[in-house]
């Protein structure tokens, strides 16, 4: 029996999550009725067709991104959380993000962030073209992070692998070096150690 009482919010929830389960090719609108056990007509009635659908999902992706906020006790401290929920939260959604590129709003999703990074920069003294560059390199920084990280997630299995390459022979002057490098990456602990390292450089004094 169908369900009564839907919500569009609950549209738009079940449909952002059969998304980032099967991308926008897996929603359709009998799928999203069965997933919420309604009938289709609920389905128009709440959000209209697939297409305006698809558009309102991209209007959520973009509010949900705008609510990123800093936390921390001193300006590159808070940098560092806005960067690291921005990786996360691009990270749960891919599909939806790509959603918000194809029709040209990253720059529009990106704005509160980048707005955010900005009352950092100043808090930490810098101005002008100086701050803008700090914005943007912290900003390049975690979209291209990501991506080489998604690269790496679909690559094909290598043969050899980093494990092979690095043997300890590799770095006769650096056994755990050598070590090291055998073990797969830490992705988040490398983002962290990333982008501390390039806020800690972007808001030092001129004289460092």
């Amino acid at each position: 029996m169908a369900r009564s009482a839907l919500t569009r919010e609950e549209v738009l929830e079940a449909a952002s999550a059969l998304v980032r389960r099967h991308g926008p090719t897996g929603l359709t609108m009998r799928g999203l009725a069965a997933e919420l056990g309604t009938a289709v007509t609920s389905i128009y009635w709440h959000v209209g067709n697939r297409e305006r659908l698809l558009d309102a999902l991209v209007e959520r992706t973009v509010q949900e991104m705008g609510a990123v906020r800093p936390a921390g006790r001193t300006p590159a401290e808070r940098i560092v959380s806005v960067a690291r929920t921005l990786r996360r939260e691009i990270r749960a959604r891919p599909h939806l993000i790509a959603m918000v590129h194809e029709r040209g709003l990253t720059e529009r999703m990106f704005l509160p962030a980048q707005r955010a990074l900005v009352d950092e920069v100043h808090a930490a003294g810098l101005r002008g073209a100086r701050a803008a560059d700090a914005v943007r390199a912290v900003q390049f920084q975690i979209v291209g992070f990501l991506l080489v990280e998604r690269n790496r997630e679909r690559s094909p299995a290598q043969s050899p692998g980093e494990g092979e390459l690095w043997d300890p022979g590799a770095a006769p002057g650096d056994p755990a070096l050598a070590r090291a490098l055998a073990r797969p990456a830490d992705p988040e602990r490398l983002f962290l150690l990333s982008v501390r390292a390039l806020t800690e450089a972007l808001l030092a004094g001129p004289d460092r």
